[in-house]
């Protein structure tokens, strides 16, 4: 692939994931987030612009989300770590995997910290829970047909 063709990929997918992101922001931001932007999260199987298209999408989208700094570092952090297995991961069916775990595990911690700080509200697992739950609601709800369609087409996209 030529840089220019990497360049030009990664640009578009990071501006539409800030796009999808400020669409349905009230969705995106929380303990139970359903941010479909993430339906985007399986483009690294198909090309490896997606990796840096996917982080620095993230990284805008989280400098004008309402979580602050943590979510700035910790969130770009968990995308670049996920999208790097993704592009790694070759069995179609485990390509939504990678976001759903770092992102539970990442994310859980750090929306735990922001939000909660105490067992008693509510313990690190079950945030970490509603992370996963929301990641697998996108990730395969949407994100699974969307690379099966992608795959068919892939051709077309020039992928």
């Amino acid at each position: 692939m030529n840089k220019t063709k990497f360049l030009t990929q990664s640009a578009m997918i990071a501006a539409l994931y800030v796009i999808l992101v400020e669409v349905f922001k009230p969705m995106s931001y929380g303990i139970m987030q359903v941010r479909v932007a993430e339906v985007l999260t399986v483009l690294p199987f198909f090309t490896p612009s997606a990796i840096p298209g996917l982080t620095i999408g993230v990284l805008i989208s989280n400098i004008l989300g309402p979580n602050g700094f943590l979510d700035v570092i910790l969130g770009t952090l968990a995308t670049l770590i996920a999208a790097y297995l993704t592009y790694k991961a070759r069995k179609k069916i485990l390509v939504p995997i990678p976001p759903i775990l770092v992102n539970a595990v990442i994310i859980g911690i750090m929306l735990y910290v922001i939000f909660l700080g105490s067992p008693d509200e509510m313990p690190l697992l079950a945030v970490m829970g509603w992370v996963a739950l929301g990641q697998t609601i996108v990730c395969y709800g949407l994100g699974y047909p969307f690379m099966l369609i992608l795959d068919k087409y892939k051709k077309i996209f020039n992928l």
